[in-house]
């Protein structure tokens, strides 16, 4: 799958804040590190006790759009389970089934082909797939699961910890939900990202977030083992948690917000946010990059997103949205008049152009761009130009090549 291209960018000393990238860690022997933490979990006996069965074992494991490097976790474990009564599911949410491609991405051509030819593969359909009523979280929830999911007495979830721009972080229970929930499931707790408290690095006190995990109630009967890894700019793996699902989600947690928390001195009249692969596969994932790059930006600023959004718009509910309303209020307004899964995302994109300019620089058309309320451009530097043309020569820069997962904080602030 082609990564996004590297762009090179002339900027006056004097205007440039930073350029800020997910901070540096040391390099690991990640085969090691994989092998160590699933030899001594957390509150949990070693994946080869819990691997040492006779019933199977469901693998959930993420899409094409996260840099989850599960193809590393599985070769590692692979030969130990290949003779097992294994079956895979990838946790969809609400996005669609991966492509040939992207499943290659995500188990590794060999694996996958040995587990398509045994038929022990399934792409999660929160629309279609038969669900099993679970039980309610203590906000309402409704626990929908996939059957598959639902009745197996052995779960293993491969995932990835990294700040999540209104969870507070991938990983864990994301496994679940969204995961591999029915689609009403995922509409009831993604409602919750409307409040003020459900934003990046956020766990206590955000809706999302403790909904998600009074919900993992549901799964008393199923022994889940979680393997999460961290990863650094590189995508390299930099940290590897396993064991018990809340457990290992905690302990990656520090380390994340080692990689991707950023210190920055001020913040800027034009912040440049880049959605890298594979975040940039469509115009709905690519968002987090708006998110995270507002934290960076002045009032009345230009934020430009640069997104390739390879596959087009990504999930239509938000699109349809934004595209039917005149102005940034006219969408909140319509979101308070009834909620649908995808609003949150025109939210989220709405309330910036309230105090600020959103920009895009995409592979979409000007037309799709225009919908969403975002100014349209196809080449950055032009982009740049313009902006530095409208907001001053003296115009303050930062650049965050990697937005989607880097959230800025001032200095003086010690939240994060």
């Amino acid at each position: 799958m082609e990564r996004t291209k590297k762009f090179e960018l002339d900027i006056n000393d004097k205007q440039l804040v930073g350029v800020y990238n997910p901070n540096g860690v040391p390099k690991i022997d990640y085969n090691k590190a994989i092998d160590d933490a699933l030899a001594n979990p957390l509150g949990k006996e070693s994946f080869d006790h819990f691997s040492d069965t006779n019933e199977r074992i469901v693998f959930i494991v993420n899409d094409g759009t996260r840099p989850t490097p599960t193809r590393k976790v599985l070769a590692r474990i692979y030969p130990k389970i290949k003779d097992k009564d294994i079956y895979f599911i990838v946790a969809t949410g609400c996005h669609r089934a991966p492509t040939e491609e992207e499943w290659h991405f995500i188990l590794g051509k060999e694996i996958y082909e040995d587990l398509k030819a045994k038929n022990r593969l399934w792409s999660h359909d929160s629309h279609n797939d038969a669900m099993v009523y679970l039980g309610k979280s203590t906000n309402g929830t409704e626990m929908y699961l996939n059957k598959i999911v639902a009745e197996a007495k052995k779960v293993c979830a491969i995932g990835s910890v990294e700040p999540h721009y209104f969870a507070g972080y991938t990983g864990g229970r994301k496994a679940f939900l969204p995961g591999v929930a029915a689609y009403d499931t995922i509409q009831q707790n993604h409602l919750l990202a409307l409040h003020p408290n459900a934003q990046a690095l956020s766990l206590k006190g955000n809706p999302v977030h403790e909904d998600m995990m009074d919900a993992m109630s549901v799964l008393q009967h199923i022994d889940v083992f979680a393997i999460m890894t961290v990863l650094d700019s590189d995508h390299d793996i930099c940290a590897v948690t396993a064991g018990d699902l809340s457990d290992s989600f905690y302990a990656g947690i520090d380390k994340a917000d080692e990689v991707f928390c950023v210190n920055i001195p001020q913040k800027a009249d034009i912040v440049i946010s880049v959605a890298p692969y594979p975040m940039d596969i469509d115009l709905y994932q690519s968002q987090k990059a708006l998110d995270n790059g507002k934290l960076a930006l002045k009032d009345k600023g230009i934020l430009i997103m640069v997104a390739k959004c390879r596959t087009g718009i990504g999930e239509e509910g938000f699109f349809k949205l934004m595209s039917s309303a005149h102005s940034a209020q006219a969408v909140l307004d319509k979101i308070k008049c009834g909620y649908k899964l995808g609003y949150h995302k025109a939210a989220k994109m709405a309330e910036i152009n309230l105090w600020a300019q959103s920009w895009a620089v995409s592979e979409l058309s000007d037309e799709e761009m225009k919908a969403v309320h975002l100014k349209p451009y196809h080449d950055l530097h032009v982009a740049l130009a313009d902006a530095i043309k409208e907001k001053g020569e003296n115009a303050s820069i930062i650049v965050l090549p990697f937005g989607s997962i880097t959230v800025p904080k001032l200095l003086n602030n010690k939240e994060c």
